[in-house]
This record gives C-alpha cells, structure tokens and sequence, in this order.
C-alpha cells in the first residue's frame, strides 16, 4: 500500500502522542478524581486541538521538504479534513456515552477515568481497524464500494433515527454481562472488581468500560470506512483518526451539558455519511477535491448547530402544557 509514512514519521508520530498521553495521565492523576467543569474542558480541548494542527504543520512542512509545495498541500489538507470529519463523527460518540453514564449513575468524579480508559482502547482497536482497511482496499478496489454502499445505509438509518434515544436495555452485550457475571450494587471508588457479600465480583464501572469499548466498535465501522474517502494512506488515516480521539475526552465534558441543545446534529452526521457514500462509489467517475469535501462537511455540521439553535428542541413541559 501506497503511503508516506517512513519509519521517522512513524517513530515521530508515536512519541509525539505517547509524551501526550504521559502529560495527560500525569495531569490526571494529579487532580485526582473531580467534577470536570466546562472552562477546564474548553481548555483541555484547545490544547489537544492545538496539538493536531502542530502536528499538521510539521507534516507539511515535512512533505515540503520531501516532495515540494504541492504534496505537502495536499497531505496536510487530507489530514485536516480527516481530521475534522472524524471530529465531527466522534460527538455521535459523546452522546451515547452521556446515555451510558446517566443510566448507570456513574458519579461525575469517575467519568473522566473512564473515558480516559476509552480513549486508550478506542486508539488501540482503530490502528487494528484502520490497518486491517487499508490492506483490504489496497488488494481489493471494489471494497470502496462495499464501504461506500455501507455508509450511504448508515446515513440513512441515522437520518430515520436521528429524533429516537438508543435503547441500552435491549444490548446484547449489556443483557449478557447481567445474565452471567455478579455485579456490585454500588460503586467502588475507581476500582473494576471488588468483594462483595464474601466474593469478588465486578463493578458497575467494568460494566461502563465494556460498554463504552461496544459503543466505540460500532462508530469505528461508520467512521474508519469514512475517512477512507479523504485519504487511502494509512498514515494520513491512522494519525488523524488518533488526534481526534485523543480530544474526544475533553469535547465530551464540553457537550455534555450541552446535549440537549444540539438535537439536530445527529440529522447533520447522517448527511454528513450519506455525502462521504456518494463520493466513494462515485470516485471513479468524478473524485471530489478534498478542499471541496471539506467545506461540504464543515457547512453539513454548522448548519445542524444553526438549526438547533434557531429552533429549540421542545421541552417535556412544553408539551405537557399543551396536553
């Protein structure tokens, strides 16, 4: 497979997000557990936003010296647009998450470790994910199809559900782990298992866990065929898929008491993969300039926050008013 990832861009990239991940946790476990407020939230976001476009500008201005003006153009537009576009898919995300920790009442004080847990595995499966994608379309064209094909039925099923609230009491996996592993009654601080009653069972906290990782599996297959309608370069693809997962933290405590004002942008994400679709089984016959591409998402995602600005979800007691 075709990609610009020499062995010093790769040992560049992993040092860069490991020192990342160090400052993070160390920064983490200096704070200890806490309510995350949205001023610290905001900032942690435009550090790890920052850090992306350090990183975009020292692979353009890498590729610049390599390849020239126009390649290094080209790269770092790729990886801004594969970056936004996986930015924009991963507040999906948040909102599932936000489910999952009100329906388990998990103290806000351990939300962060949670998602910090996450944010670790979701980096490890997408690299698996985004690898294992780039062999298949390296070998196999017609799988662009096949993703394309998927992305446009995602779309629409997102569009037709987009006013519906998942429902986790019916997840296999949920029903499961409640059918065949003793779980606490409370939670336990930070910890996965305890004992309880005489025996050690696993808390509601390893129960999160796991469904935050099922959670992330299932945006990972609408996201990572996605991207590969940006770029086919699994270095381009991986990195910017990692930066923006790297952020997805800090964006979910700057949403999450924002939620219920962008009720619209699940309609904005479904047209958002309805787009990529198209442009993936139409790259044959016309491919779509990324810069074009970029607009096309940025202008999908702001109009669905205009919209829900402009029209306010209806309240329940609204309704109940009028009944």
């Amino acid at each position: 497979m075709s990609t610009i990832g020499t062995p010093g861009l790769w040992i560049a990239f992993s040092a860069f997000v490991i020192v990342a991940l160090v400052v993070d946790f160390y920064v983490l476990g200096r704070q200890g557990a806490h309510r995350v407020r949205i001023r610290e939230a905001m900032w942690w976001s435009v550090a790890w936003i920052s850090l992306a476009l350090a990183f975009n500008a020292g692979l353009w201005w890498w590729e610049l010296q390599q390849s020239g003006p126009a390649v290094a153009n080209e790269v770092a537009l790729e990886f801004l647009t594969g970056y936004v576009l996986e930015k924009a898919l991963s507040i999906d995300n948040i909102f599932v998450f936000l489910l999952v920790f009100n329906t388990f009442a998990v103290p806000v004080e351990l939300r962060q470790r949670a998602l910090m847990l996450g944010v670790l595995g979701a980096i490890a499966l997408r690299a698996v994910m985004i690898f294992v994608g780039a062999a298949l379309v390296a070998r196999f064209h017609w799988v662009l199809y096949l993703f394309g094909l998927f992305l446009l039925v995602t779309g629409i099923k997102m569009l037709l559900s987009a006013d519906t609230e998942p429902d986790l009491e019916s997840n296999r996996v949920l029903r499961w782990i409640r059918g065949h592993l003793h779980i606490t009654r409370g939670f336990h601080g930070e910890q996965l298992c305890a004992v309880e009653d005489g025996r050690k069972a696993f808390t509601p906290l390893f129960v999160v866990l796991v469904l935050l990782a099922v959670v992330d599996v299932v945006f990972a297959v609408d996201s990572i065929p996605a991207i590969f309608a940006v770029t086919l370069d699994p270095f381009i693809v991986l990195t910017s898929n990692v930066f923006a997962v790297l952020g997805l933290r800090a964006l979910f405590f700057l949403l999450a008491g924002m939620a219920d004002r962008f009720h619209r942008l699940g309609h904005g994400l479904a047209l958002v993969l309805l787009f990529i679709g198209i442009k993936m089984l139409i790259a044959d016959l016309y491919k779509i300039p990324i810069g074009i591409a970029l607009g096309v998402i940025a202008f999908l995602i702001g109009s669905a926050i205009a919209a829900s600005m402009l029209w306010p979800a209806e309240s329940a007691d609204s309704a109940d008013r009028r009944t």
